[in-house]
């Protein structure tokens, strides 16, 4: 294939042949302004991309497996096939992450009003641009930080682009993504990025580290080893949700909407869990929940949780469900107080859609929120449609995607164990 030297791939068998798998909206071709038009301004600029050519409509499919394996990631990034594998299905774990050409730009998501992440962010631009000679990109509400006015960092800026949510499209700038602080920033990384996603390297500088499996103690090391290829990597699948609402009055249309029919249709990437609720009312939420168009139950209680795996260990476990690992295809639904005792916790293939719409029995209207953000009103003759995403995020594992899980699950017990005993040492002080 043609500039090949461009790409970097994923490499599933270390010892198998290399053979490309990419779909007709895989554009494996080196952009041509990358890594030029902006390196040498003299200031910290905004840079704001317009969108490429719309990537051909992935396949979804209706098997077990859920979303076509046909993936891209960022702008360079394409899955390799395994010729060994049995029926196209590779082993999960056995997917590893190589470059072709080393990559030339990252993403740094850092945790906003965090002083204590102020010198590792530091640390981390200088090692990328001048060690690494990498174009980084930062949110400007981030680089706009007066205790970043310092005059060692003035010169960093210089070689550091800034962006600002939803007015910039950076998908076709940035090679890979490094993100510090908790669980919240890997799960805003992913909202950047409604299609293909980057890479994604998460440090553990927060509360939670389900997500974040590297330390930064040896970061150095460790972004060496990504950068040359050496390390094993994830995919993280994400749902596609579209909700739909009836033409009622006259309002502001929000982003990502279109207007069909006299309905307007939002669609959202959600890697953790979409939540639909009663909101404030005092009565139970009453919603119908229908997969592959028939009608399975009529859910009342406080709401209904339907996640990923990834989002298996977050607000549905606290509802009673299992954890699941983020390498099994499925979707969650998961109730939350229900009133009725006949439905449980289920767990349903990857490749079904799931739709979710207002009971006739409602005495009230309901609320959903998509990974805790985007919180809106569902009311009578609107809908939720939610299906598997073609677009996962690819999240680079410290050791490997089995013993990165697992040692996340011992990591927040002891975390968990830890804050439940300083509070009961803080109310016998108080005592």
């Amino acid at each position: 294939m043609e500039d090949s030297e461009s790409k970097w791939t994923l490499k599933s068998d270390a010892n198998s042949e290399t053979f490309l798998y990419c779909s007709s909206g895989c554009d494996c071709s080196e952009e041509p302004f990358r890594g030029k038009v902006f390196r040498n301004r003299t200031e910290a600029r905004s840079v704001s991309v317009p969108s490429a050519s719309s990537s051909a409509k992935f396949r979804r499919t209706q098997s077990l497996h859920g979303p076509s394996p046909v993936t891209t990631f960022g702008p360079k990034a394409c899955m390799l096939k395994n010729p060994k594998a049995v029926m196209h299905i590779q082993d999960p774990a056995s997917r590893r992450l190589t470059w072709n050409k080393p990559p030339k730009s990252v993403l740094i998501i850092k945790k906003i009003r965090d002083a204590s992440l102020l010198q590792p962010f530091k640390e981390l631009c200088i090692f990328l641009t001048q060690q690494n000679n990498m174009i980084v990109y930062v949110e400007r509400k981030v680089i706009e930080d007066p205790s970043l006015a310092h005059e060692s960092f003035v010169s960093i800026k210089k070689n550091i682009c800034t962006f600002r949510e939803d007015y910039d499209d950076i998908s076709n700038c940035v090679d890979f993504i490094i993100c510090l602080g908790g669980d919240g920033t890997l799960l805003y990384a992913s909202s950047l990025f409604q299609e293909s996603v980057p890479p994604v390297m998460a440090f553990h500088l927060g509360s939670l580290g389900f997500l974040t499996p590297f330390n930064f103690d040896t970061f150095q090391s460790q972004v060496t080893q990504v950068i040359e290829g050496n390390a094993a990597i994830i995919l993280r699948s994400r749902l596609e949700v579209k909700v739909v609402k009836e033409y009622r009055e006259k309002g502001s249309v929000e982003e990502m909407s279109l207007v069909t029919n006299g309905n307007r249709t939002m669609q959202y990437q959600v890697l953790n869990e979409v939540v639909v609720d009663r909101g404030p009312c005092s009565y139970l939420s009453n919603v119908d929940l229908f997969l592959d168009g028939h009608l399975i139950t009529t859910v009342q209680g406080d709401g209904v949780i339907v996640s990923t795996p990834t989002g298996s260990t977050a607000y549905a476990v606290a509802a009673g469900a299992s954890m699941i690992h983020p390498n099994v295809p499925a979707i969650m639904i998961t109730p939350v107080c229900p009133h009725s005792l006949s439905f449980r916790p289920i767990v349903v293939p990857a490749g079904v859609e799931l739709k979710i719409m207002l009971s006739r029995d409602a005495r009230n209207t309901a609320w959903v929120s998509l990974d805790g953000r985007k919180r809106q009103e569902i009311a009578y003759g609107d809908s939720i449609t939610i299906t598997a995403s073609c677009f996962p995020v690819p999240s680079i594992c410290f050791r490997d995607p089995v013993n990165d899980w697992f040692e996340s699950l011992a990591q927040c017990l002891h975390w968990n164990v830890r804050k439940k005993q300083s509070h009961l040492s803080s109310e016998e002080e108080e005592f």
